[in-house]
Formats: structure tokens, C-alpha cells, sequence
């Protein structure tokens, strides 16, 4: 048995696929699947020789550990170049099958974890091994930060009282942590159980009705009305703390107690009610937060004068009964007696509490931690832009692989069209789309809708995206001026190609047989998917895969595009181009465009990276005179 064949030819042409290239190498060294087989497969092994026919005939391409190895050694024997044959495979982010990874990881991680491990993982020490298992850990699965471990333990105690009337659901989100203000977002929003009680859900249903209906109810009064999202995270913020109150003191929560049917919006007339949960979240979190700011906020807009909402419902006290170390029976008796004056002293305590809360609260949640990395570069937008390099460069192969392949375009238009148009994750979730020759929605049917879509614009002669104002959440924004949001994508490093091919054909393979939602992008589809339209849940997870996938720079397998980048969802991409705009322009109504925001905020949100590069933008224009001279 010769080791190592010489060939019978030099002369050949190298093939695309995995098949035709073990058909020639075979042939070059004169090779059968039986004879390849008896050289390669060593004693005591238990490898099919029937694999290597299967291979040979192009039926089924080669996935556990133990064949990638067997690739190998034909690899050696043909002196070819290491990783010659799995590069030619159709679907090389497929994961590989068969890593040892012990017993005591569930199958669900497993399947996770099969991605991010290497080859040649089953043939490591054992030291190495777990090495490598405890950094895709904590690295890509869980991507650890410090608010993301306190997350983690928070959301294993549940208590959170939700109210389905209103939400439209009995159990709690996934809350989209990425579109909102990082540090007024609650990791307890994840873990909510309890369905409200028919007396509390009234009430909320009472005050949702209060703030988001056209016209109030004759004899009452507001300031301000709430859009869709601000009810949605009131509802949820109330949940919270009245999940708190009711939760048991003795278990993980360590809540107060309060019986389930006592539960009223007249309990948050009083101020013992209100101390007790600041410290109550106090000693959860262990110091305060804006959150707890605007916790206040809504208090103190509850009880003012002449437009509170619970100001102008002084019946609810008629539920309120005394609770120890929360409210005491004078107070009752108090607010009885003079509903209005003990609303004016509790608004007077209120407003010293914020003031207070202000001066110590700190950010939990730094929301650029995931991709400091990228926004520490000169070039932020073009750092972040290597994942679609990255993404293409691992296409599978279409023909044999339609939905990996449709997955992957999906992948990659979704950062493309991200770092495009900088939208939030409900706009570019919620898009719609026209393909081509057919009528595009009128504008006033896309403000009925509040979405946008994606559509051919022959005047322009390329994609064009219309979003109307009422479809952005700070549609007020002077940024919009009531006009709607139009830009015209260009046609930069195949963005046309890939669009056209995922309209016409990637698109319908990963819905499948489901109803088309009219998304640009929908899930890849299952027999017992109801809706192929992303919510807020599944799409900020695909967009997380995605830049595990992609995005982190693995260093034991040597994929990914960026070293240093954590898991992070949709809303991040808003960060990049805002960064890069500020240390290419100095700019904070220039970085504002990008986001569809206002200069303000911009400052607010990311000056803290513009001092130094200010500086060097400014120092670039007076170096001219010096160079000149």
C-alpha cells in the first residue's frame, strides 16, 4: 500500500465543487473509493467505505468531526493543501456534527455551540477543550458584560404582572432592550408570569384609555397623550411594580407580600408605598438608576394638579386599606378627608424623592460595551462593514443549499440595509416590499399601516425606502417636520444584485408554505409558524445570531470578521454610523441625519466620543497652513 501516490497527470483544472474535486484527485493517483478507503482508514476504525462512495457521487457531503478528519488524511495523501476539500463544500457555516463536548451540555447548547468549535476539537487535551468551551460561553452565547450577568440572574425570578387585555399577550416579551433608553430598561420586563386581576386590569385599561384616546371623556383633563410604544412600556413599567408588591417576601424576589386582590392603583397615592420599592430595587440592583427617575416621573404625572389621571379618580381610594409599613390608617383617613391636598403634599414628596434619586443614579448598562471595539477605530462604519464581507465569503451554495443560502442574503441585507438607512429596529423590521412592476403602497396607506416598505422607483431608478413620519417613534422630532422619510439606496458593492435576488427567489424559500406577511424580511418558516413577520422578540435574535455568526472573530477557528465584538442586537447600528459621522464631521446635526434624530440628542448620547477627534479634526485644518508653507 503505497502512503503517498504519485500522480498520473499535472495538468488539471481545479473544479468548484467538493464532489468533482475528489472525483479528479482520485483519478490523478489512480485511486478506487475501496482502495482510497484501505489506505486511509486505520486499524480498528469503523469508517464506512460506503461514505466514500457516497461522497464520490456528489449525495451527501461530508459534516461530522470524524469525516473532516478522513478529509484530512486524503488531503495528506494527495499532498494537497490543508483544508483543501472542506473549502469546496456547498454550506461551509454548516456546523459539524459529532464534537465532544461531554454529557453534562443539553442538546439545545450543544446545537449552539457546535458552531464556534473547531474541527479538529475532539482530538485537543482536554484542558484546551474546555478552554475553548467555556470562552464560546461566555464570549458568543451569552457575550458577558456586566449588566448582562446581572440580566441573567434577574430573569430567573419571575414576578412581573402582565395584562393580556392590553398587550395582546399572557407572558412577557422578550423585551427589546436595543430600542430604548439604556438605562431606563429593566431586565425584569423578561421574566413577568402572572396575568393581572380583573379589578387592577380595569384600572390600567381605564388609564390607557386616559392617555391614548383622541378626545378625553368630558370633565377630565391631560397633558400629553401616550403613542403605542410609550402605553406599551407603561403597562410594562406598572407590571413591575405591582408584581413587586404582591411577590412573596420568603422566595428569590423577596417582594412585600401584598395579597393579589388588594392590588390598586390607589396604592400609589402614598409615599411608604413608593419608598419601599426605590429600596426595593435598590437592594435588587444595588444602586439607582434613570429608570428609577422615571418610575417617579410617572408618579408624579399621576397625581398633578388638574390633569392627573389618578388626581381625577379619587374613587380608587375606596379600595386602598391600610398596610403595614406602607400605609398607615391616618393616611387613609387623610387622604379621605382632603383627596386633593394630600395629592398636593404627596406630589411635594415626589419631587424631593427625584431630586434625590438624580443626584446618586448611575448608568447599569453601558449600551456601546458590545461594539466598543468598532467605535473605538478610526473608521467605525467601515469596521463594522467587515461582517458583510464576512458573510459573503461563507455563502453557501444556492443550488444545494436554498435556504442556508436564503438565510445568509438575509443576513447580510439586514446589516446592509441597517447600515444604510440607520433606522430603528420596528421600521426596519416592519418594512414592507413592492418588488418590481407592481404598484408601490400609497403614502396614505403606509401612515394608516405606520410602516415603511421598500420599493422599485423607476424615476429614480433604484430601491428607494419611504417610511412616513407616524411610523418612527419620535415622529414629533423636528427632524421630520410632519414629511415623510425617503432615500434612494445606493448601488454600492452588489447591494442591487443581492436585493433583486432576495425578492425573487431567497425570500419565497425561507417562508415556504406560510401566508406572505408583506415584510421585506421574514423568518425562516416551519410547518407550525403562524405568521412568517418578525416580531421584536425574533428579529433582535436574528440579528444577535447573525453577529455570532458572523460578527465575532473566533480565534480557534479563525472565522468571524471583528476581534473584541460581543452579541448585540439591531439597535447598535444606529451607534456606528452616528460615531463615525461624529469623527469624520465634528458634527452633531451632520450625525443626527443619519439616525433620523436631533442634534441634542446625538450630544447627549454620543459626545463622549467626540473630544479627542474634535480636536483632531480641527488640529487637521490648521496643520494645512504649516504643510503649505
Amino acid at each position: 500500500m503505497v502512503e503517498f501516490p504519485e500522480p498520473l497527470f499535472d495538468d488539471w483544472d481545479d473544479p468548484s465543487t467538493f464532489a468533482e474535486a475528489l472525483q479528479l484527485h482520485m483519478r490523478r493517483h489512480g485511486d478506487t473509493c475501496w482502495y482510497l478507503h484501505r489506505a486511509i482508514i486505520r486499524p480498528g476504525e469503523t469508517f464506512n467505505r460506503k461514505t466514500i462512495v457516497v461522497w464520490f457521487n456528489g449525495e451527501k457531503p461530508p459534516r461530522s468531526v470524524q469525516s473532516l478528519e478522513i478529509l484530512g488524511r486524503i488531503e495528506r495523501r494527495y499532498r494537497l493543501p490543508a483544508g483543501y476539500f472542506k473549502s469546496k463544500l456547498p454550506n461551509p457555516m454548516r456546523a459539524t456534527k459529532g464534537h465532544d463536548v461531554g454529557d453534562e451540555i443539553g442538546d439545545a447548547e450543544r446545537r449552539r455551540m457546535a458552531w464556534h468549535l473547531p474541527d479538529d476539537f475532539n482530538s485537543l487535551p482536554f484542558e484546551k477543550r474546555e478552554e475553548i468551551i467555556e470562552w464560546v460561553r461566555r464570549v458568543i452565547i451569552s457575550g458577558t458584560t456586566e449588566y448582562r450577568r446581572f440580566q441573567a440572574a434577574a430573569i430567573k425570578q419571575r414576578y412581573a404582572i402582565r395584562f393580556p387585555a392590553l398587550t395582546g399577550r399572557s407572558v412577557s416579551p422578550v423585551w427589546d432592550i436595543e430600542d430604548e433608553d439604556p438605562n431606563t430598561v429593566d431586565p425584569d420586563l423578561l421574566s413577568g408570569s402572572l396575568d393581572a386581576p380583573a379589578s387592577l386590569a380595569a384600572e390600567m385599561e381605564s388609564l390607557v384609555r386616559f392617555k391614548t384616546t383622541t378626545l378625553t371623556d368630558l370633565g377630565f383633563q391631560r397633558n400629553g397623550v401616550w403613542g403605542e410604544e410609550t402605553a406599551a412600556q407603561k403597562i410594562e413599567h406598572l407590571g413591575l411594580m405591582f408584581g413587586a408588591l404582591s411577590a412573596s417576601p420568603d422566595e428569590g424576589v423577596r417582594g412585600y407580600g401584598l395579597p393579589f386582590e388588594r392590588l390598586t392603583f390607589g396604592l400609589l397615592a402614598f409615599p411608604g408605598v413608593w419608598d419601599w420599592y426605590l429600596r426595593w430595587r435598590e437592594r435588587r440592583r444595588g444602586f439607582y438608576t434613570t429608570w428609577e427617575v422615571n418610575m417617579l416621573s410617572i408618579a408624579l404625572a399621576l397625581t398633578r394638579k388638574e390633569t392627573g389621571w389618578l388626581r381625577q379618580h379619587p374613587e380608587l381610594l375606596m379600595r386602598v386599606r391600610p398596610v403595614p409599613g406602607l400605609i398607615s390608617e391616618s393616611e387613609t383617613t387623610a387622604a379621605s378627608s382632603d383627596w386633593h391636598g394630600y395629592c398636593d403634599n404627596f406630589y411635594r414628596h415626589l419631587t424631593n424623592r427625584l431630586k434625590e434619586i438624580q443626584r446618586v443614579a448611575r448608568v447599569h448598562r453601558d449600551p456601546f460595551e458590545p461594539i466598543m471595539c468598532v467605535l473605538e477605530t478610526d473608521s467605525p462604519l467601515s469596521e463594522y462593514r467587515k461582517i458583510t464581507d464576512e458573510i459573503l465569503a461563507r455563502m453557501p451554495d444556492e443550488k444545494r443549499h436554498p435556504r442556508a443560502a436564503a438565510e445568509a442574503v438575509r443576513s447580510f441585507l439586514l446589516l446592509r440595509l441597517g447600515l444604510h438607512l440607520g433606522l430603528r429596529q420596528k421600521n426596519l423590521r416592519q418594512m414592507l416590499v413592492c418588488p418590481r412592476g407592481r404598484l408601490p403602497t400609497t403614502e396614505r396607506r403606509l401612515e394608516d399601516l405606520k410602516c415603511g416598505e421598500l420599493r422599485w422607483s423607476d424615476r429614480e431608478n433604484g430601491w428607494e425606502v419611504l417610511i412616513p413620519a407616524n411610523a418612527f417613534k419620535n415622529a414629533s422630532s423636528s427632524f421630520f417636520g410632519q414629511k415623510p422619510f425617503r432615500l434612494v439606496l445606493p448601488d454600492l458593492l452588489d447591494l442591487y444584485h443581492y436585493i433583486d435576488a432576495y425578492v425573487s427567489r431567497h425570500r419565497a424559500a425561507l417562508i415556504g408554505e406560510i401566508k406572505d406577511s408583506g415584510t421585506f424580511f421574514v423568518k425562516t418558516t416551519k410547518s407550525n409558524t403562524k405568521d412568517a413577520a418578525y416580531d421584536s422578540s425574533s428579529f433582535y435574535e436574528v440579528w444577535r445570531l447573525t453577529i455570532q455568526r458572523y460578527g465575532i472573530y473566533n480565534p480557534y477557528t479563525g472565522r468571524g470578521a471583528i476581534k473584541g465584538l460581543l452579541p448585540h442586537g439591531p439597535h447598535n447600528v444606529r451607534d456606528v454610523l452616528a460615531t463615525h459621522i461624529l469623527k469624520k464631521t465634528g458634527s452633531y446635526e451632520q450625525a443626527s441625519y443619519a439616525i433620523q434624530d436631533t442634534p441634542e440628542m446625538i450630544r447627549s448620547h454620543y459626545g463622549r466620543f467626540l473630544p479627542e477627534d474634535k480636536a483632531a479634526l480641527a488640529a487637521r485644518i490648521l496643520n494645512q497652513v504649516w504643510m503649505a508653507a
